[in-house]
């Protein structure tokens, strides 16, 4: 089959690649513009535009994917079906209608569970064990349509959403081709959805980052997990030493059983240098201070002369 893609994430890398070495025809890509990036705000093209151009694959960058021109070019490429994965504009029904074969898209989660943008964080901040793949059809509403395949993914215990992001775009390559034959072939089976078992996922905000320590360690280890790299779990350390104060994210903890006197001094460093919490404590396994690169906790410690009775402060606005 011809089939034209629309995305702009690294997540569909391996899915496209999978398509490219397969049968099918990628016959035209569409992507969101470039966007200024870095200190310098260089415009910095999405990871599907560098893909395309490293593969000589025809590419064009659409702000509105939905505007006159835009289905006038989409059109142009004559595709049998139409693939989208983390594109990051909604599709309208003229674009879909367009292509015999219809409109599949590839989800980061086991439908129903976790439709909409963040998928991947949100199983592991929810603390989830398990998550997955499905390729389902476009809809009218997010995530809604039918379900052509799924694939699941265990979640470990110290599973970042860097790191299930990853798997699961290698995990949803296949899954994806072997939907796309069947489709080609007449013989693909399209499950509804049971509405009664729905979640979501919304977009993640900065301040979704921003740690509450007097909330369980379980609950802040696992926040912590789902947000690395973006947007991070944030909290000011602060030295007794030295009075300084630093930003610090938290990529990596494990929550940890504490049962000592001072119960209610939330986000204060114990005798063990584990952080106390509203319930437990949160031993910290990797650290990113501001403007530095990612540690072991015991090497901040010893660059910091960190100390039992020094404080991570809740920073205002907290996500916990």
């Amino acid at each position: 089959m011809r089939i034209v893609y629309f995305g702009s994430s690294s997540f569909g890398l391996p899915s496209l690649e999978t398509l490219r070495r397969s049968e099918h025809q990628v016959v035209g890509v569409f992507t969101q513009p470039a966007r200024s990036a870095g200190r310098h705000k260089t415009p910095r093209p999405t990871a599907v535009a560098d893909w395309a151009r490293t593969h000589g694959v025809p590419c064009a960058e659409a702000a509105d994917i939905n505007a006159a021109e835009m289905r006038e070019a989409v059109a142009a490429c004559r595709a049998d079906l139409l693939v989208v994965i983390a594109f990051g504009q909604k599709i309208g029904s003229a674009l879909i209608e367009m292509h015999p074969k219809g409109a599949i898209n590839v989800h980061a989660s086991l439908l129903p569970k976790y439709r909409g943008a963040a998928p991947v964080n949100w199983a592991i901040i929810n603390g989830e064990t398990e998550s997955g793949v499905s390729i389902i059809t476009l809809a009218d509403r997010m995530d809604a349509g039918f379900i052509l395949g799924e694939a699941a993914a265990e979640i470990s215990p110290d599973e970042t959403a860097e790191s299930l992001h990853d798997r699961l775009a290698e995990l949803g390559a296949p899954l994806l081709l072997k939907t796309v034959d069947q489709i080609a072939a007449g013989v693909a089976v399209y499950r509804t959805q049971d509405e009664a078992a729905v979640t979501f996922a919304p977009k993640l905000k900065k301040s979704d980052g921003n740690i509450d320590w007097s909330r369980p360690a379980e609950e802040i280890a696992n926040r912590a997990r789902g947000l690395w790299p973006w947007p991070g779990a944030q909290t000011d350390y602060a030295s007794g030493r030295t009075s300084k104060c630093t930003r610090v994210t938290i990529a990596l903890a494990r929550a940890v059983a504490y049962c000592g006197p001072d119960r209610g001094a939330f986000g204060r460093l114990n005798a063990d240098m584990n952080v106390i919490c509203g319930a437990g404590a949160l031993e910290i396994v990797t650290i990113k201070p501001a403007g530095g690169d990612l540690m072991a906790f015991k090497d901040f410690i010893n660059g910091r002369s960190t100390q039992p009775g020094d404080v991570f402060l809740s920073i205002e606005g907290s996500g916990g």
